[in-house]
């Protein structure tokens, strides 16, 4: 999926936030980090190329530091999605119930080596409601607390183990690992509870209903479609970023996070005057709000399907630059430097 760095549509119905990214989903904030945690790779650049030799075809699937920094200068999140767990966050469950279902854990667990530092350090900094992640084919449910600080940096967020790993905190993130192994759960109703509209609480049932913004064009009892449009702070925080994108091992510095921040606010001007929704009302008049998905990317098959590969069935494919990814950064203004075809090799 490398050639949807960005993001884009995987199946007409299945969209990819990307290596990371954020979008909204009638009018829900979720964003989200691919990938699994190597330190030894964590520092890189982007510069595995195609054919992966067998170092660099598991190091594509590693999180970068690049990203876990475009990731903290998001604000206020409603859902986060990753692979890999957060780093300690077996603490904040039921630890033992977690290892009896996963005896060999236990190692990891007492070593602290169990889930990612970086994604940890995401998940104080960026407080979302909920937390999912998947990798360790298990459920485990687990509330994190925050505590009540100040501004803090978002440099490059890490995390220390919670003083007490035997408590089960009441508070303000809740983290759910589904096993990927069983059927799938279906999760249609996140209920609020109404003594505390910020707390979100998961019911036996596992629903899930989230509020989302009204759309006044569907009728009582009609099935609401799912709008997703483009985040516009994720978009400033895209362009900002694009000049410490590498596409080499060695990673250039990045900014500072006053710096970052400021980069950020003046791209989101950019943004709020290039990027506009270009739906009309029926009288013809222009919709407010950001640019929806569906009109920048749409799905296309850009490779050969299972069973049409022909003679390149049991060999590494060649490079197919994908079409979402070139209109993402034409509506961004920004290069397209993953497009690792012949003739835009460097």
């Amino acid at each position: 999926m490398s050639e949807l760095y960005h993001g884009g549509w995987l199946a007409p119905n299945i969209y990819f936030l990307g290596h990371a990214g954020c979008i909204q989903v009638n009018g829900i904030r979720i964003a989200g980090a691919s990938g699994i945690f190597k330190s030894n790779d964590f520092s890189l650049g982007f510069y595995e190329r195609l054919p992966y030799d067998h170092g660099t075809m598991r190091s594509i699937y590693h999180i970068r530091e690049f990203n876990v920094r475009r990731l903290s200068l998001l604000s206020s999140l409603d859902i986060f999605l990753s692979h890999d767990w957060p780093q300690y966050i077996e603490r904040h469950g039921d630890t033992q119930g977690l290892l009896c279902h996963k005896p060999f854990f236990r190692q990891d667990v007492q070593t602290g080596n169990l889930g990612s530092p970086p994604l940890m350090g995401l998940l104080r900094t960026l407080k979302p409601k909920w937390w999912f992640s998947a990798h360790l084919h298990v459920r485990f449910q687990a509330t994190v607390q925050h505590e009540q600080t100040g501004t803090g940096s978002n440099s490059l967020p890490m995390t220390s183990p919670p003083q007490n790993p035997d408590e089960i905190a009441i508070a303000d993130d809740d983290f759910d690992a589904v096993e990927s192994q069983n059927p799938p759960i279906e999760y249609s109703r996140l209920q609020t509870t109404s003594h505390n509209p910020d707390q979100i609480t998961l019911e036996e049932e596992e629903v899930i209903d989230v509020p989302t913004t009204s759309d006044e064009s569907t009728m009582p009892g009609q099935r609401c479609v799912p709008k997703l449009t483009f985040d516009p702070e994720w978009l400033a925080i895209s362009r900002a970023f694009h000049p410490f994108f590498s596409t080499r091992r060695r990673q250039a510095d990045y900014p500072n996070e006053a710096t970052a921040r400021a980069m950020v606010a003046e791209e989101m001007e950019w943004v709020k005057s290039n990027v506009r929704n270009n739906e009309v009302d029926s009288s013809g008049v222009p919709l407010p709000g950001i640019r929806t998905i569906l009109d920048c990317q749409t799905f296309v098959q850009s490779a050969p399907g299972p069973g049409s590969e022909g003679a390149q069935k049991n060999q590494q494919p060649p490079w197919y630059t994908n079409p979402q990814t070139t209109v993402f950064c034409d509506m961004l203004d920004i290069q397209n430097v993953i497009d690792f075809s012949s003739d835009n090799r460097a």
